[in-house]
């Protein structure tokens, strides 16, 4: 949303423990507690912006989400010997039960679902402002479903919760993969229909009608239900509210959130700093991301861009017809201008590793997300906006579900509505090095078309499970893959610990 998360006011507890004495067992008449709360339309919305303050946190997309995925993918290298071991340790398929990076995820996409439980077991009961009380849990279905999709993509089958936990003996155990889905889908399907087309004012950023379609649209593609998905991405296309933005940069600045190529987006600001809390708990206003600094070339530059991703792009010096301009829209190279064309990128100036790139050992690193575009800042928390779906990731996969029905054409032709973009602009399909003569030749056009312009911006790891799941990977991308271990990260340890329906027979294949 483009306003504050109301976090401190509204605590989503679903158990209220008392003392075993009953001279001890007082009403703390100051305190807020869920039989009295969670009566009005507002109440409702207070509790739901608390799910999304948790997905501003520190444990989700404020941190260690995007590093979670981007460490999964074969997009990234490590920028150095700064990065934490915690996080060396996810690149190189070396994290074990208790990784703290990869349990900080689990932890902040489970508050989430109780949060969200909260606010869709009371919905029933309000009754002052029906309208609002039902766009309150249509919001609240969809973030369920979002913290799933993303529990059952990165562990398989996990502990599912679909309405308040009310006893200490209520944890769950693992549900099968089928029965994650089935509950993500129905979630979403009925999110679609209480949910608005859009927003406007300060309610920017909470999600919409066409944001349930997409989600709903990616978790049918990662089962593998191309049919479905190609309806719901149907949905999104045929509903006026979305397009590319002619600039694609547009999306990742401070200036453009919100736009009409965000179809949803976790909303920061430049307010206070970052919120260190795992939470998003926190008395004061601070409202910034970490996304800045952590991949900025002078700042912390834990992560750069593979050399394998930047060979991707299109490229003069390998024979193609044109250089791709995403290359320098998403990464700076020595030599590039920063802080508004005042300042030039030295190679002094960034610290860490180098990567081959077109036969020459040089430091490359992101840009996308970065603030330099505007200022010389070294540790910079920015109001950067986190895209979790933008319109073009809808127009790719829907080329891919074309592509599966045997709708080649229709297939290519969305892969160049995306290269024509007006910033972008690069010859349309076929071209030499990509002809789409065959549903395979076009298949391999739109893994690299996703790379290329989903770079960094947590797809790539998805696309890599669901290809190599549907044995479509010609070659294995991740180099440490190990059939049967690395297809799955490990169940936290502490859950394994702390959960009685889970003991270590439990675990995921290899750890």
């Amino acid at each position: 949303m483009n306003r504050q998360y109301i976090t401190t006011s509204v605590v989503a507890l679903s158990l209220l423990m008392g003392c075993s004495t009953s001279s001890l067992d007082k009403i703390n008449p100051n305190q807020v507690t869920t039989e009295i709360y969670y009566k009005t339309g507002s109440q409702l919305v207070s509790g739901v912006n608390s799910v999304y303050a948790i997905w501003q946190s520190l444990n989700l997309t404020g941190r260690e989400w995007f590093f979670t995925h981007d460490l999964r993918s074969d997009d990234m290298a490590t920028g150095g010997g700064q990065l934490e071991a915690p996080r060396n340790q996810i690149l190189i398929g070396a994290q074990l039960p208790n990784n703290a990076v990869s349990a900080a995820v689990w932890n902040g996409l489970y508050r989430s679902i109780h949060r969200a439980n909260v606010v869709i077991d009371n919905g029933a009961t309000v009754n002052d402002n029906p309208t609002l009380a039902k766009r309150a849990v249509g919001e609240a279905r969809f973030l369920r479903a979002l913290a799933y999709l993303e529990l059952v993509t990165l562990w398989g089958g996990v502990p599912l919760y679909t309405s308040v936990v009310t006893a200490v003996d209520g944890t769950k155990p693992r549900a099968s993969v089928d029965e994650v889905y089935a509950a993500i889908i129905a979630d979403l399907t009925a999110a679609q229909a209480d949910l608005p087309a859009s927003y406007s004012g300060n309610d920017l950023g909470r999600a919409t009608s066409g944001a349930a379609a997409a989600l709903l649209g990616r978790a049918y593609m990662q089962k593998g239900d191309y049919a479905n998905a190609r309806t719901q991405f149907q949905k999104v296309i045929s509903s006026g509210q979305y397009r590319l933005m002619d600039e694609y940069t547009d999306n990742f600045t401070e200036e453009s959130k919100f736009n009409p190529e965000g179809v949803f987006e976790i909303g920061f600001s430049r307010i206070g700093d970052f919120n260190w809390d795992g939470d998003g708990n926190d008395g004061g206003a601070n409202e910034t991301t970490t996304r800045s600094q952590e991949y900025s070339p002078i700042g912390w530059r834990n992560l750069i861009p593979s050399a394998s991703l930047l060979a991707d792009f299109e490229n003069t010096a390998k024979g193609d017809a044109k250089t791709d301009p995403r290359l320098k829209f998403n990464f700076y190279f020595i030599g590039d201008s920063f802080n508004n064309g005042t300042r030039v990128l030295a190679d002094a100036d960034v610290q860490g590793n180098a990567q081959l790139f077109n036969g020459v050992s040089q430091k490359v690193s992101w840009r996308k997300y970065t603030a330099l575009y505007k200022n010389a800042e070294t540790f910079y928390t920015s109001g950067i906006n986190m895209k979790i779906i933008r319109y073009a990731d809808v127009l790719l996969g829907m080329a891919e579900c074309e592509n599966e029905a045997g709708n080649t054409a229709a297939a290519i032709a969305l892969l160049n509505q995306v290269r024509s973009r007006k910033s972008v602009a690069m010859p349309p399909y076929p071209t030499t090095n990509y002809p789409v003569n065959s549903k395979n030749e076009v298949f391999r056009a739109i893994v690299h078309e996703r790379r290329v312009e989903l770079a960094g911006e947590q797809i790539r790891n998805r696309d890599i499970l669901r290809w190599r799941a549907q044995n479509k990977l010609t070659t294995e991308p991740i180099a440490y893959f190990v059939r049967n271990r690395q297809e799955l990260l490990p169940i936290p340890q502490q859950e394994l610990d702390n959960n009685a329906r889970l003991s270590q027979q439990d675990q995921n294949p290899g750890y």
